[in-house]
């Protein structure tokens, strides 16, 4: 058909209108997509209103995403509106799964610098299905477990399986995929069945729900009684732990009254009973196996009990029985001698509070945030812990203990914080009498020496973060090592306790080099 007629447009003028491309528009029309109207004497297409309009549609459709065999079928109208949406609604739903999963795996690549091989797994792991977990969970299960008669404990292990939701967080998939790394790890393998061994020794069976729940409500109970013993500064090696410990166990002897052979009373065999099960229990591969769970299936993650489980380790192994560490410390009190003679330890504390009182002096706040040897401390975190010291030593001394251990003690003046609390310190050191009182098993002079060798040390961490002569004090660093070696020698050296293991000390070490070293310190 030839037109001729004003109220039709060449296929140049249609693209003018449309905002689109001749090519396109060609490419549309054969395709069924839009027909001209007709062609001119020459041969040329043109269109006409409807086709205008008609490409317009077009353009909204292909922007959705549709394809051109849906569009013209919606525009002959082969298919309703509605049809077609929920169909492209199902289809775009697929399509942005996909994609965050590809998005959650390249951005767990990021953060884990994954090598090649590593990113073809994690793909392939992120794109399992729901079935496949938990084949894989339950495969794991079942080979970790073996033939161990342990029915309560597999029941629970195979009940808690990963459920990625349809529409998974970049935490979820990055969890789906470490927990699914974590299950090959023969580490986790081997924490699994020491625990289901543990089960099958001392509680082979089925187990009901108001044991479980029993041991459930005892493990809160010692963490919260462990948790405000660090809060409040209390070492698990201290003396003062043994109360603690006391509880806890206390509150664990009646979970196991169904042993033929259990404790009943507080002592050497509840002691090592509780400590073996701690020892059974504390995996940290275990603990991160429930924690993944819980993020992939969204459910709260309990905090991890790894510091405080330490903690009463450490505080259980340091009193195999009760009042064994104070017993001990008594024992080495009656017979000891002030090492600090013929000066004296009031002259010592002095003397060492003098030298650190230059250290502090010369730090300059814009050095707050480097690091030092105590690998939780920052320099500000180590200067409040000095003053604290202070504080702590003055407060014991003078008969009223401080529970602020983590306060900020240094305020905007960290000279004269430091200043104000070894002032107090000494004052406090200086009542009449004091030095011979006696707190509890010890002389008020040990309390003095106490806060000389950590002044020492804590001394000897500032200097070596901040750059300054770390040798202080050279006759009192060697009268410290030997009480130090008496008094502390026989703690457990854990993650929780005091002081961690001996560390060698190069040739030519000073005296408080040798401390430090003694004390866990690496000296370089």
């Amino acid at each position: 058909m030839y037109v001729d007629d004003a109220e039709f447009w060449s296929i140049g003028e249609v693209a003018r209108k449309t905002g689109l491309t001749v090519k396109l528009i060609r490419h549309w029309s054969d395709t069924g997509v839009v027909q001209p109207a007709g062609r001119t004497s020459a041969g040329y297409r043109v269109y006409g209103p409807d086709a205008v309009a008609r490409l317009e549609l077009a353009r909204t459709l292909r922007d959705l995403g549709l394809s051109l065999a849906t569009i013209r079928d919606v525009l002959n109208r082969e298919h309703t509106w509605a049809e077609v949406a929920a169909a492209h609604v199902d289809a775009l739903e697929v399509q942005i799964r996909t994609l965050r999963s590809q998005q959650a795996v390249l951005r767990s690549v990021t953060r884990r610098n994954t090598t090649t091989e590593g990113l073809t797994s994690m793909t392939e792991l992120a794109r399992m299905s729901a079935a496949e977990r938990r084949t894989l969970i339950q495969d794991f299960v079942t080979e970790t477990l073996g033939d161990l008669d342990v029915p309560t404990y597999r029941h629970g292990l195979l009940a808690a399986t990963p459920e990625l939701p349809a529409d998974p967080t970049d935490e979820q998939v990055d969890a789906w995929i470490e927990l699914s790394e974590l299950v090959a790890d023969p580490a986790l393998r081997s924490g699994m069945r020491r625990m289901a061994r543990y089960a099958a020794e001392h509680a082979p069976g089925e187990q009901d729900e108001d044991a479980l729940r029993e041991v459930q409500c005892v493990t809160d109970d010692w963490l919260s009684r462990v948790n405000a013993a660090m809060e409040a500064g209390v070492a698990p090696d201290a003396p003062a732990a043994d109360a603690v410990v006391a509880e806890a166990v206390a509150a664990w002897i009646p979970t196991q009254a169904s042993l033929p052979h259990g404790p009943h009373t507080d002592g050497v065999q509840a002691r090592s009973g509780l400590l073996e099960q701690l020892e059974v229990a504390s995996d940290i591969h275990v603990e991160r196996y429930w924690q993944l769970l819980c993020l992939i299936n969204g459910q709260p993650v309990r905090p991890s009990m790894a510091a405080a489980g330490e903690w009463l380790m450490t505080a259980l192994r340091t009193n195999p029985e009760p009042g064994a560490r104070a017993a001990e410390l008594g024992a080495m009190y009656d017979i000891g001698a002030d090492a600090w003679e013929p000066a004296g330890v009031l002259n010592a504390c002095r003397e060492v509070l003098d030298a650190v009182n230059t250290l502090v002096s010369a730090v300059d706040p814009a050095r707050f945030d480097q690091a030092t040897p105590c690998a939780d401390w920052d320099v500000r975190a180590l200067l409040n812990h000095l003053v604290w010291e202070n504080l702590l030593w003055a407060g014991l001394a003078d008969g009223s203990p401080r529970t602020d251990m983590t306060a900020d003690h240094l305020g905007r003046n960290h000279v004269e914080a430091f200043r104000t609390a070894s002032r107090a310190a000494l004052a406090a050191f200086g009542r009449p009498g004091m030095l011979d009182q006696r707190y509890g098993p010890a002389p008020g002079w040990r309390l003095v020496e106490q806060l000389v060798i950590e002044m020492l040390v804590h001394g000897w961490d500032l200097a070596r973060a901040t750059g300054q002569p770390r040798d202080l004090v050279p006759g009192l660093a060697e009268s410290a090592l030997s009480v130090v070696r008496e008094i502390f020698g026989g703690l457990p050296r854990t993650a929780a306790g005091s002081f961690a293991q001996p560390q060698p000390v190069p040739a030519g070490a000073s005296a408080l080099d040798h401390l430090a070293a003694y004390l866990g310190r690496t000296v370089a």
